[in-house]
């Protein structure tokens, strides 16, 4: 990053910045002027709402962080809600931030990814493990088509870890939220696509340094023998990126 960027201080919108990501983002000491509008003030289902905040506000950078995410059940039951906020609402952001000549940042997840052998790249093969993680390659194939724009292939999870028990037999790149939000303010003025985790690993190795009382469970037994076990990246991309910034 040149020194002159690294001085700038820019404004940033940050959509869906009430969810869970979004208030840990908001703790985050930067120089950097962020915006958190609620649903009311930036509605991404809503195109004339999205491009009167943004004209109005004129940000540098837009971070896409609404979408519908938990329980991972409701992108079966209500596919409509799904795709109308993840693949639509993203598509209606990217739109706008195109035609503003915007930067956008979308986060994605690891779960594009087919997860059945692991150590997945940036450019890797693409077959999401559930409903949820095709909504969010929806939205990806629309950020995709504008080149000033960078996607996040996200795995991350609250601190502390709220479960009692955790995979033994899942693999996975998993870091706490504030790790993320740390890394994101280093990853602004990239574009592309970047994975972005920790070390790959079980959910229980993981979680065991956190709580040395949490218990084993499997995910083959719980899941299924054929659901996907290992959606774990390559995340020597990031890395670099970090140790030369």
């Amino acid at each position: 990053m040149s020194k002159s960027r690294r001085r700038k201080i820019f404004k940033i919108v940050v959509t869906g910045g009430t969810g869970r990501f979004g208030k840990v983002l908001k703790k985050v000491k930067t120089n950097h002027k962020m915006i958190f509008p609620n649903k009311k003030k930036l509605n991404i289902t809503k195109i004339n709402s999205i491009e009167k905040f943004l004209v109005k506000n004129r940000p540098d950078i837009v971070i896409h962080l609404a979408a519908l995410s938990r329980p991972m059940k409701i992108h079966d039951k209500n596919i409509i809600k799904s795709i109308d906020l993840n693949i639509i609402g993203t598509a209606n952001i990217t739109k706008i931030t195109s035609k503003l000549k915007i930067k956008l940042i979308y986060f994605s997840t690891c779960y594009v990814y087919p997860s059945t052998k692991g150590n997945y790249g940036e450019n890797s093969e693409l077959l999401p493990i559930n409903n949820y993680a095709w909504s969010k390659l929806g939205g990806e194939s629309a950020v995709q088509m504008y080149k000033n724009s960078l996607i996040l292939r996200i795995c991350m999870t609250e601190n502390p870890f709220v479960h009692k028990k955790a995979f033994t037999d899942f693999k996975t790149n998993f870091i706490f939220h504030e790790e993320v939000a740390k890394i994101l303010m280093k990853l602004l003025f990239k574009k592309g696509i970047i994975n972005v985790g920790g070390p790959a690993q079980s959910v229980f190795k993981f979680a065991k340094k956190f709580n040395p009382k949490i218990k084993k469970i499997s995910a083959k037994k719980m899941l299924g023998r054929t659901f996907p076990l290992n959606p774990s990246m390559n995340i020597s991309k990031l890395k670099k990126i970090i140790s030369n910034d």
